[in-house]
């Protein structure tokens, strides 16, 4: 989550402030442990978490609310190409059966590590490109 907020504020123009960054992104993570163990239809956590990393940005920023919500379209784009192509990579150089690593297994939790820190490195080269604009926090 820490990686989507960092990378959604980049995409936008923000400029990062990571001990902001980590503060909404364990928020995030925590609302969406407990919103996943509620009995509601799947993917439901998804549209709620976005919902959430909207409302917070528009909240502590001075940007556009379109531009916000584009940014966190582009963050969640690549959060799914980065776990698609991460497990892919995975299962073709193991071998293993997909059947055989469950969520809670050693593995599972490595590439859940490494894709986020894959998202903080974009985060980073994505606010060196994209210039931030001053005056986008509001505090």
């Amino acid at each position: 989550m820490t990686g989507l907020v960092g990378l959604s504020l980049a995409l936008a123009g923000i400029p990062l402030r990571w001990n902001r960054i980590i503060a909404a992104g364990t928020g995030l993570a925590l609302f969406l442990y407990f919103v996943r163990m509620l009995p509601i239809t799947f993917g439901l956590q998804t549209i709620a978490g976005i919902l959430l990393l909207y409302f917070l940005i528009i909240r502590t920023t001075n940007i556009l609310p379109s531009k916000v919500l584009i940014a966190i379209f582009g963050g969640l784009i690549a959060v799914a190409v980065l776990e698609y192509t991460i497990q892919e990579a995975f299962f073709s150089i193991t071998k293993f059966n997909r059947n055989e690593i469950i969520p809670n297994s050693p593995y599972w939790i490595g590439l859940g590590v490494l894709q986020g820190i894959l998202m903080i490195l974009f985060a980073f080269l994505a606010a060196r490109f994209i210039q931030p604009q001053k005056g986008a926090w509001k505090f």
